[in-house]
């Protein structure tokens, strides 16, 4: 098969990529199609070969005969029934056919080998032996490499698929966790929402009662003063007019009281319990929860970086076993935002304390997170930090006044410029202006705290003090 194949190369055009029909050679010794040839020459005018770009000299070209035959043979007894040896020249069919291992195909003895002086000719049984023990020798080497290789990622897939199941159970822990507090905080308040009904019911009860009340009092007088006067009515002619001339003022009194009036509040003040109910459960809410501009990617956290649960704090720690995922820093304890930034302005503050090792600032999306390097803006890094009680921004050497509790970064992409601030007196540390040309990232690198009391560096906002 071996032998076939490379005679059916031998016979296959270059510019078509199918066997020869009406072959032409050119002084290169390179054959293609009289066709193929021609309009390769029309489409880029030029005479020059397909294959190597030698300039032809000859203005007509004949079909090359024999070649044309051999194509004609080596087809007929391809599609002949015993799979005979194909004939590679049909002027000496009966020679054995050598092999040019330069330009890899078979060539007559007789014919053509004066054609390749210089080139690596050797017999057929030769060529395959040796493509065979170059094969072999390639598949030792290569072979071992790769499946050790593939062996690697295999355990990466591996290990990255049992942490993800992790981070799943983590993040549902958590999510049910945030939002049972938030469900508890709106079954108080309802409750404190329906109290508030309550009361409002207890004292409209008792408004209503106290009307009520006085309206049952004025109603017994009236029926009192009736009575008074209906007694006064069964008297007789004489008794009467006497008894009625000595009561007459009080008896207009008694038929003349007013009817009492109905006081303000005697029904539920709706708007009293229902105003903003949904804004003002919101309002307290936000005492609950808190922004985070910047959220932690646990996928990069280096292997010594520890995040806290809500993704805002960083600390090292002991050494994890993680995957090596692409993501991951693996030479350094970094971290970096989830979050990348090509537009706009942003800003956050970092609490660092008295934190002895740190470096914060921007990342951009392609910093090497495998190998060696500095965190300097050449490699892709724009930080201010504090390695062995040295301040330095941008990998310079910084003095400052005071000892930064709190920083605050500001990025501003559209201006290229990259701020750090002390929060405490918003007095600027240091500043860089850099066109960015990709997304930029969060950048935080913690090294151990030791006796420091300020065991990780946590996110803020801004708007947080």
């Amino acid at each position: 098969m071996e032998k076939i194949s490379a005679v059916e190369d031998f016979l296959t055009c270059p510019v078509c990529l199918e066997t020869f029909k009406e072959p032409v050679s050119l002084g290169c010794h390179h054959s293609f199609c009289s066709v193929c040839l021609h309009n390769y020459w029309d489409q880029n005018s030029t005479r020059t070969c397909p294959v190597c770009r030698r300039k032809s000299s000859k203005e007509h070209l004949d079909v090359n005969f024999a070649l044309k035959e051999l194509t004609l043979s080596f087809t007929q007894k391809e599609q002949a029934p015993g799979g005979e040896r194909p004939v590679v020249c049909s002027s000496h069919p009966e020679q054995t056919p050598l092999f040019c291992l330069d330009e890899r195909r078979p060539l007559c003895p007789v014919c053509e080998f004066s054609l390749h002086s210089g080139h690596k000719v050797v017999s057929v049984d030769s060529a395959v032996s040796e493509v065979k023990e170059q094969l072999r020798s390639t598949a030792a080497v290569s072979v071992p490499e790769e499946r050790a290789g593939l062996t690697r990622t295999h355990t990466q897939c591996e290990q990255i698929q049992e942490l993800a199941h992790a981070q799943v159970e983590l993040c549902e822990r958590h999510i049910r966790a945030e939002f049972e507090r938030l469900h508890r905080f709106l079954q108080q308040e309802e409750e404190s929402v329906l109290r508030a009904l309550r009361q409002e019911q207890s004292r409209q009860a008792q408004a209503i009662e106290a009307q009520l009340q006085q309206i049952r009092e004025e109603l017994c007088t009236m029926e009192q003063n009736l009575q008074t006067v209906e007694d006064l009515l069964q008297r007789q002619s004489v008794d009467f007019l006497t008894q009625y001339r000595h009561t007459h003022k009080d008896t207009q009194t008694l038929l003349s009281q007013h009817s009492p009036q109905l006081g303000p509040g005697l029904l539920i003040n709706q708007a009293k319990v229902l105003a903003n109910v949904a804004f003002n459960a919101w309002n307290k809410m936000r005492a609950l929860v808190s922004y985070s501009p910047v959220t932690l990617d646990t996928n990069t956290a280096g292997r010594r970086i520890h995040l806290s649960e809500d993704l805002r704090g960083v600390r090292n720690g002991d050494k994890q076993q993680v995957p090596e995922n692409p993501e991951r820093f693996c030479q350094y304890d970094e971290v970096l935002g989830s979050e990348g930034f090509s537009s706009g302005s942003h800003q956050w503050d970092v609490e660092v304390g008295d934190h002895p090792y740190w470096a914060i600032g921007l990342a951009k999306e392609s910093v090497d997170r495998k190998g060696e390097r500095y965190a300097t803006p050449e490699n892709g890094l724009w930080c201010l930090g504090l390695n062995d009680g040295e301040y330095f921004g941008f990998s310079k050497t910084l003095s400052l006044k005071r000892r930064p509790q709190r920083i605050r970064v500001r990025l501003d992409c559209d201006e290229g410029k990259v701020f750090f601030f002390d929060a405490g007196d918003m007095s600027l540390i240091c500043s860089h202006k850099h066109r960015f040309t990709e997304k930029m990232f969060p950048y935080f690198a913690v090294g151990e705290s030791g006796d420091a009391k300020t065991k990780e560096i946590k996110i803020f906002s801004t708007e947080d003090h």
